[in-house]
């Protein structure tokens, strides 16, 4: 396994990430359904990202990208937490070793990772069942939805202690809530709990605590039995309408438009319509 993040693991290594491959992985990856669930696997630390963990989500992250099994992606965290960022431990290890440059980690593992969460060719979701807190937070904010406990809450923590943000979280943030609450919420860090997190867009659905990777997984199922190929399209079209002018973004549209539109699913669909019928969706 390669530590490239432009080298992504083929998806039959899955399994064996770094030789990791029992129950003290610190990521999780398997298929049920079409729908590829990765999970954190570090719940005593309530899932902080040190070295090993980071590496090993970069790796699964552009994995299940490439896993022509899964048709769409569930991120979630064991135990309490979904995630609460880095490994603050191990990183004042660094500190004192005099190691405690972050561009590199942040180049290296969070960025590729968010990346490919955010422009894979398929829905990704949160389940976010705990506090989810810098990295952990930006992780959730780059995936389409995100299914939230109604125990849970998120934390934008990069300035308490002192540093900026990352892992997408500049762009995803404003995005979301808008650019004077994500200025709010970067200044002065808190935890804003579930009921918040959904009035202001943070949250798609808040759901008790017992059902929030259930309900993720209904969403998901039904997301992987949908038009994929239309859903990647859709991601291509928010991405580029966020950055260029209107008409760069229809004319992009079109595009996206005629691709999907020479797909089996489409022709499919229609064939279906007019026959009254409900349309079975492949992915092609």
């Amino acid at each position: 396994m390669t530590d490239d993040p432009n080298d992504p693991a083929d998806p039959a290594d899955l399994a064996d990430l770094d030789g990791q491959d029992g129950p003290d992985a610190p990521v999780r990856y398997e298929v049920t359904d079409a729908v590829g669930v990765i999970t954190l696997n570090r719940p005593d630390t309530m899932n902080s990202l040190d070295t090993r963990t980071k590496v090993a989500l970069r790796d699964t992250v552009l994995a299940a990208a490439d896993d022509p099994s899964a048709r769409a992606v569930v991120l979630t965290g064991s135990g309490r937490a979904f995630c609460v960022g880095q490994d603050l431990k191990e990183h004042a290890r660094a500190l004192e070793s005099g190691d405690g440059g972050l561009a590199g980690t942040v180049r290296e593992h969070y960025n590729p990772t968010v990346r490919a969460m955010a422009t894979m060719p398929k829905p990704v979701l949160a389940a976010v069942n705990g506090v989810a807190a810098g990295a952990g937070a930006s992780y959730a904010f780059g995936c389409d939805l995100r299914v939230v406990a109604d125990t849970a809450g998120f934390n934008l923590a990069f300035t308490g202690i002192g540093l900026s943000c990352d892992t997408g979280s500049s762009w995803t943030l404003p995005r979301l809530v808008g650019w004077a609450k994500a200025r709010e919420l970067l200044f002065f860090p808190r935890t804003v709990p579930a009921d918040e997190a959904l009035q202001l867009g943070l949250a798609t659905e808040v759901v008790p605590a017992d059902e929030v990777l259930a309900r993720t997984l209904e969403l998901a199922r039904q997301l992987a039995a949908g038009p994929t190929l239309a859903y990647a399209a859709l991601r291509s079209a928010l991405e580029v309408s966020s950055t260029h002018t209107f008409d760069e973004s229809i004319e992009h549209e079109a595009a996206m438009m005629q691709a999907s539109g020479e797909s089996e699913d489409h022709h499919a669909a229609v064939r279906a319509f007019l026959a009254k019928q409900q349309p079975v969706f492949h992915g092609r």
